[in-house]
């Protein structure tokens, strides 16, 4: 042996030995790594070199495997070069170089890099080792893959030495062929087991998180990793985790905290840039994984805060702008191989119907707990609120108020409906719904001057537990109950400037959030509001945002008051005592024709819900064969129609209009505020809203009232 090449030491008899030893092993042995170390130690004995390394090719030899390595005493190499079963392109390559001499020969790995460069030989190199031989493997007379022995000096083999290594070249090529089909026979058995045990899962559990901690937890004894998501993009680009888990020290697989990224800034937009990976089927470990996370801020996030070093994706179904991934990640950097790629793509349709049948029955709950909700609602709504029906009267004064609600009930138009309180702007709104495609879905109304500012905004957007103290529970918000329905504003006009801004975006975005909430809500409602302001003075005033007002009063529809309508009076009056009668079981008693000249002359500050009232009065206190409009319910009754004002008479301010008209249903009730006889209900306004109103005018409450 000279100092530039080394001999086999081939002894007589020797070769056939170790062909009937290897012939041997290949026929007994069945674990690769086991049958493989042993073909290596034989071989080392006889064919003195550094590294072996064993690469398959397919029928039509245009992809290679690397199926089996072993860098010996070199270890540093392996993590370089190791990158087992997976099919990569022949062209390009250096075993493109190879098979141009397809017989046992030796080149120098120089030589090998003056044509491919980028060859990871080089790291051979720069370890001394210098000379690799080849050994075509055939089975059937198909070449089946190459046997490569590295070594530091050039190897000097005879004649005799060729045949023996091709014949062992030979042996090799029928241990691989094996151990692929054993391969193959185990890889799918271990598809059958899982895909076994996903369909016995999927028939048992509907509960979503605890179907997938089962799904998790069986993929994971066949491919083991540290993370099972399922992420979705549903229409319109919004994205969330449909389902998170992460495996425990004890290997169970416990939910993820919705909430944790709620602390780092821009993650919505991390998410946006890293979804054009998770939605094709791919792995990325290592290098590759360490590169993408420098471009990726959301991949850098979870490398750096959970030590993730390998992902996983196989896309469940993507469409136009609708998707659904699953993703797995490890924090094992070769944790994942081209086989568990494939495993797992065979199990997207039955994740993919399992996903389906989750989103069908949620939503069925979903739907089925909406109607619940809005059952519940309307009877609550059925025993609080007056159903009138249908508009009473058929005056020229309330004509053209109908016409244009007839006119845009059939479209999505928003509407703004206007009048002094009580001439049934709630009514007007029920019409235009009930004559709306949306009549199937709810009517939602919120009185804006009814409840505290604070609470107006979970009143109309919901909010998540724990959002502020005493948020013990989510709450579903009329918006969100609305869905698909209308929602009725009343007393828009009181809604507080903050509250404006974010009523806005809901017109004109057609989404919102919970108080508390990360998730942008879709919102498919049709608006009307209402107000008894004159909402161009309260914008003039800076009480009420202009954009917003332009964005409501897209259809206005103005009612007339009452004493607009006199020819209405005595028909609201028989339609109101027909009623009546029959709810407090009353007989039925006439109407003085006095009696009724003088409401159809009484200027009616009430409106339609001050007639019912004393109609409702007169009913209750009434024993003879007439009705009787005694007490402050005759006055008011009875009382004389308003003198009208001299042409150059001086006019009332808003103000002193709106003290005289507080202090008039004030003597009417008695000084009476709250309660079914006082003056807000008269007034139809909130009972704490009047009390601030008379604060800031100067009105006292009557001693010992109330």
């Amino acid at each position: 042996m000279s100092d530039t090449s080394s001999a086999p030491t081939v002894m007589p008899n020797q070769d056939e030995s170790l062909l009937l030893y290897l012939n041997e092993a290949i026929a007994t042995t069945r674990d690769k790594n086991s049958l493989f170390k042993i073909v290596t130690e034989k071989l080392r004995l006889i064919f003195p070199f550094e590294t072996i390394v064993i690469v398959t090719l397919d029928p039509e030899g245009r992809h290679k495997r690397l199926f089996f390595r072993d860098y010996l005493a070199i270890n540093n190499l392996a993590p370089k070069l190791h990158n087992p079963n997976k099919l990569s392109p022949v062209a390009g390559t250096a075993t493109e170089y190879f098979l141009r001499n397809p017989e046992v020969h030796t080149v120098a790995i120089q030589d090998v890099l003056e044509h491919y460069p980028d060859s990871p030989f080089c790291l051979m190199v720069e370890q001394g080792i210098h000379y690799i031989t080849i050994a075509p493997m055939r089975t059937g007379g198909t070449l089946a893959g190459l046997l490569c022995l590295a070594s530091r000096k050039h190897p000097s083999f005879g004649e005799a030495d060729v045949t023996l290594l091709e014949k062992i070249s030979s042996l090799v090529a029928v241990a691989v062929s094996n151990t692929i089909a054993f391969e193959e026979m185990a890889r799918r058995e271990r598809e059958k087991t899982i895909q076994l045990a996903v369909n016995n899962a999927l028939l048992t559990i509907k509960e979503r998180e605890q179907l997938f901690q089962r799904v998790a937890s069986e993929i994971n004894r066949v491919v083991p990793y540290d993370y099972f998501g399922v992420r979705i993009q549903r229409q319109g680009g919004v994205r969330e985790a449909f389902v998170e888990l992460r495996k425990q020290a004890e290997g169970i697989f416990e939910p993820l905290d919705p909430n944790r990224w709620n602390a780092v800034p821009d993650y919505a937009q991390m998410e946006a840039e890293a979804f054009e990976l998770f939605v094709k089927p791919a792995l990325y470990a290592g290098a590759d994984f360490a590169n993408l996370a420098q471009h990726y801020r959301l991949l850098e996030q979870i490398r750096r805060h959970h030590g993730t070093c390998s992902i996983l994706t196989a896309p469940l179904w993507v469409r136009d702008d609708q998707a659904a991934v699953l993703i797995l990640s490890s924090q094992q950097e070769s944790n994942f191989s081209d086989e568990d790629l494939e495993l797992i793509l065979g199990l997207v349709p039955q994740i993919t119907l399992a996903l389906k049948n989750l989103f069908a029955f949620e939503q069925i709950e979903s739907l089925r707990a909406q109607l619940e909700r809005e059952r519940t609602y309307l009877i609550d709504e059925i025993n609080t609120t007056a159903n009138f029906g249908e508009f009473i009267g058929s005056s020229p004064a309330l004509q053209p108020a109908l016409t244009r609600i007839q006119q845009v009930a059939s479209t999505d138009t928003t509407v703004l409906v206007t009048g002094e309180t009580g001439t049934g702007k709630e009514l007007a709104a029920r019409a235009l719904h009930n004559l709306s495609p949306r009549k199937d879905r709810a009517l939602i109304k919120l009185n804006c001057a009814a409840l505290p500012a604070q609470l107006i905004e979970s009143e109309l957007f919901g909010h998540e537990k724990g959002a502020f103290t005493g948020a013990v529970d989510r709450r579903i918000g009329k918006f969100e109950l609305a869905d698909g329905g209308t929602i009725f504003l009343d007393e828009i006009g009181e809604l507080p400037l903050d509250l404006q801004a974010k009523l806005l975006r809901v017109l004109q975005e057609k989404e919102f959030e919970r108080i508390g909430g990360r998730r942008v809500i879709k919102t498919n409602v049709r608006v009307i509001a209402a107000t008894n302001r004159v909402l161009e003075d309260e914008v003039a005033a800076g009480h009420f945002r202009a954009d917003l007002y332009y964005r409501l009063n897209v259809f206005p529809i103005k009612l007339p008051a009452l004493r607009e309508r006199p020819e209405d009076i005595e028909p609201l009056i028989r339609y109101f005592l027909e009623r009546l009668t029959k709810k407090m079981a009353k007989p039925v008693r006439g109407l003085r024709e006095r009696d009724l000249r003088a409401m159809q002359q009484y200027s009616w500050p009430g409106n339609i819900r001050e007639l019912e009232h004393v109609l409702e009065q007169a009913v209750i206190i009434s024993t003879g064969p007439f009705l009787e409009f005694s007490g402050f319910s005759a006055a008011a009754a009875q009382a004389s129609p308003p003198i009208p004002l001299p042409d150059h008479a001086p006019i009332k301010t808003l103000r002193d209009q709106e003290r005289d008209h507080i202090l008039a249903a004030l003597k009417r009730t008695g000084g009476r505020v709250s309660g079914p006889n006082g003056a807000a209900v008269l007034l139809d306004i909130n009972a704490k809203t009047l009390e601030a109103r008379m604060k800031k005018l100067g009105i006292r409450r009557t001693v010992g009232v109330e």
